[in-house]
């Protein structure tokens, strides 16, 4: 499976470089000595045209069908792309976390700079979820205390940007005060939450520290680029709008 992404991504590098418009502004030459380098590059693309066309097939195949654009940018604190993501990540989490420790995902977080590019009216196809996500990221679990929690709260107050959350927390940001709710409760300083994020941000990537040193943290090994697919091929219609689960009040 690794390896056939990293054809798929190959692809894409390839498909990028042949869209470029070039503009000729110098010509030199040089004799280039045919050794072993040049005969291993050879080999390798040798090996790699056989695929061409089957993957140019697989990233072209329509998975779902988008009745509006989804974007990061059409609201303020919160996007109908990033909820969709946020959403569809909480869920896979949750799938994989209670199936191997039987205990509930509360929540799932992630960062606008995550979300690449947006998806635009018309059909969905694979290529669209590599748009999305071209990293390697996986999903990961972190339990965190509700002191991080307040970490948490307070990021995304010093950051005021739409970073994807999922429905399950809600954040009201008022006059400048911001106070959060899990599934419709306020934070519970006797108990731990379980969040799920990428594992680039797990590491505190995007300064999201307080993710770096949970009470434990569970590995998926699932990579969100699939959940995605997963999700759209799971999906006739994506729908996604803007929801309460942030409400500015000033």
């Amino acid at each position: 499976m690794k390896k056939y992404f990293s054809f798929l991504s190959l692809l894409f590098l390839l498909i990028s470089c042949q869209n470029r418009t070039l503009t000729n502004t110098k010509v030199t030459a040089k004799t280039t000595q045919i050794d072993s380098i040049t005969q291993q590059d050879s080999l390798v693309i040798k090996e790699f045209l056989p695929y061409k066309s089957k993957m140019i097939e697989e990233v072209n195949k329509v998975l779902s069908y988008a009745p509006k654009n989804l974007i990061r940018t059409d609201g303020k604190l919160q996007s109908s792309l990033g909820n969709l993501l946020a959403d569809l990540t909480f869920e896979k989490a949750n799938e994989l976390f209670q199936k191997e420790t039987g205990k509930k995902v509360d929540f799932s977080m992630s960062n606008y700079g995550g979300i690449r590019a947006g998806i635009w009216k018309g059909d969905v196809k694979v290529m669209h979820a590599f748009n999305l996500m071209p990293f390697e990221n996986t999903i990961v679990i972190v339990e965190l205390t509700a002191e991080k929690l307040e970490e948490l709260l307070e990021y995304f107050a010093v950051k005021n940007q739409a970073h994807p959350i999922s429905k399950q927390l809600q954040i009201v940001a008022n006059k400048g005060f911001y106070t959060l709710k899990i599934n419709g409760k306020p934070i519970d300083y006797n108990r731990t939450y379980f969040v799920a994020t990428s594992n680039y941000l797990q590491k505190g990537g995007d300064g999201m520290n307080f993710f770096a040193q949970p009470e434990s943290l569970y590995e998926s090994n699932f990579l969100i680029r699939d959940a995605i697919v997963e999700h759209f091929k799971s999906k006739d219609t994506l729908v996604s709008s803007l929801d309460k689960r942030v409400i500015i009040q000033e």
